[in-house]
């Protein structure tokens, strides 16, 4: 009887060592990222901006990016900075840099990151699935708000856009 607790103990423990093999994760798709973009580009459009809208995922990867006709080009590195400190933070970025004036200059200085508003994060089914960051407008809270208007017309589809 003790052999078999023993087995049974040595199967079970290896089971849990391995059990994070394979990870399961849970991030914002092309199609939703894309029309995320999208619909920010055309809110900005509206109030007479001409922005660039990145979106990335959880880990900070691009999934879609937009530049309008006449947005600069540099606005679409700006918009992909303040998307990555959105997911770094796990805040929207104007919330973050607000509340952490004191490292605002040393966080600048790392590759990707740029602590300006006009990065909001994306939420799925109460999951953290991406973040999508916006420049161009005259402002950053401009630029905030073009994104929010994007993700309420949305809402429907991110809110639905994971099965448990």
């Amino acid at each position: 009887m003790k052999q078999w607790a023993y087995g049974f103990l040595a199967m079970f423990s290896a089971f849990v060592v391995h059990a994070q093999d394979v990870v399961i994760d849970k991030s914002i798709g092309m199609e939703l990222s894309r029309d995320i973009v999208s619909e920010t580009i055309l809110a900005c459009r509206k109030e007479g901006y001409h922005v660039s809208a990145v979106v990335v995922d959880r880990f900070g990867l691009v999934r879609a990016s937009l530049r309008d006709d006449r947005a600069s080009r540099f606005t679409l590195e700006i918009a992909e900075r303040k998307a990555n400190m959105t997911v770094m933070a796990w805040t929207d970025s104007g919330t973050f840099k607000n509340a952490r004036a004191d490292i605002q200059q040393e966080l600048n200085h790392i590759e990707g990151l740029i602590m300006m508003e006009g990065g909001i994060k994306i939420i799925a089914s109460g999951y953290n699935i991406g973040a999508v960051g916006v420049s161009g407008a005259p402002g950053g809270e401009k630029d905030a708000a073009c994104a929010k208007k994007a993700l309420a017309k949305l809402i429907e589809r991110i809110e639905f856009a994971i099965d448990d």
